[in-house]
C-alpha cells in the first residue's frame, strides 16, 4: 500500500513482548520527512526498543514498521540492506573503535559498504569533521578526546554516508549542559541545512523542547501524547504533566512559547 510521500517512517500497530511484558503495545505513529521527531518517556517504557525496530535490530511480534513504502520487518537480503542504508545511527556511548583514529572510525562505513575511492572517502571524512567542529582531531584516538567529542565524532560517522534518517539514542546523556547544547545545535543544523530527518530518544526534556518539531511521549507501550513543543508543555495528560514537572518545566515556564 502506497503511503503519503511526506511520511518517511510509520509504525502500524507494533507490539513487542519480552517475557510476559508488552514493551510496545500496538504502537502507532508516523514520522514526516525532514522533521526532528523526539521520543521521550520514563525509563523502561520502550523508547530505545522503538528506535531499534526502525532499523530491524528488533522485529515486531505483531504489526509492521514501514520505511517509505517498504515494510522493513518483512524485508530480507539485499532489500533489507538497502533499507538499512537509509539510516545513520548515533549510539548512546558513541561506539567508536578504540584502536582506530577518529578519521578511520568515520571512514569505516564508507570503506565497508562502498567502492568509493580513498581520496573521496577522506574528502567526505574531512567534510563531516568540519561540520562537527573537529577538523583538527582526525588523527587522534578516542582515548585522546572527551566524551562530548566522542559523541560528536559518532555523529560525524553517522552522517558520513549521507543517510535520509539519523537515529539518536540519548545523544546528550552523560554530557555537561554546555556540551549537550552543542549536540542539540548540530542536530538542528542537520535538519535546517541538509533536510535530514532525525529521530531522537532522550530523557532530556530541555533538549527535546529545543530541537523537536514534534514530541512523542511513550507510556505503557503506547504513544500517550504527540505534539509540537508548544502543545506538549500544555498537555492535559497526567503522565506528561508528571514528566514535565520532574524536570521543573511548567506551563508558565520558559517553554511556554505561545
Amino acid at each position: 500500500m502506497k503511503q503519503n510521500d511526506d511520511i518517511i517512517v510509520r509504525f502500524d500497530k507494533v507490539t513487542k513482548v519480552f517475557g510476559t511484558r508488552a514493551v510496545l503495545d500496538g504502537m502507532e505513529f508516523s514520522i514526516r520527512r525532514g522533521e526532528t521527531f523526539v521520543i521521550v518517556g520514563p525509563s523502561g517504557t520502550g523508547k530505545s526498543v522503538t528506535l531499534k525496530h526502525m532499523v530491524r535490530l528488533l522485529t515486531p511480534d505483531d504489526g509492521d514498521v514501514y520505511v517509505g513504502d517498504d515494510c522493513i520487518n518483512r524485508a530480507t537480503g539485499n532489500e533489507l540492506s538497502r533499507l538499512r542504508e537509509r539510516f545513520g545511527y548515533l549510539f548512546q556511548g558513541g561506539a567508536l573503535l578504540a584502536w582506530l583514529t577518529i578519521g578511520e572510525n568515520i571512514a569505516l562505513p564508507l570503506r565497508e559498504k562502498t567502492k568509493m575511492p580513498e581520496e573521496e572517502i577522506m574528502s567526505r571524512v574531512r567534510k563531516v569533521l568540519e561540520m562537527v567542529e573537529m577538523s583538527g582531531d582526525i588523527d587522534k584516538h578516542p582515548s585522546d578526546i572527551s566524551g562530548g567529542m566522542c559523541k560528536r565524532a559518532g555523529l560525524a560517522r553517522a552522517i558520513v554516508t549521507e543517510p535520509d534518517i539519523v537515529l539518536y539514542d540519548e545523544p546528550t546523556s552523560g554530557l555537561d549542559p554546555v556540551t549537550a547544547r552543542t549536540i542539540d545545535t548540530l542536530i538542528e543544523h542537520l535538519r535546517v541545512k541538509l533536510g535530514v530527518t532525525s529521530v531522537v530518544v532522550t530523557h532530556d526534556l530541555h533538549s527535546a523542547l529545543s530541537i523537536g518539531t514534534r514530541i512523542a511521549m511513550i507510556y505503557n507501550g503506547k504513544v500517550v501524547e504527540l505534539a509540537t513543543p508548544e502543545e506538549f508543555v500544555k498537555s492535559n495528560n497526567d503522565e506528561v504533566k508528571k514528566f514535565l514537572e520532574s524536570q521543573y518545566i511548567t506551563r508558565r515556564g520558559v517553554w511556554e512559547r505561545t
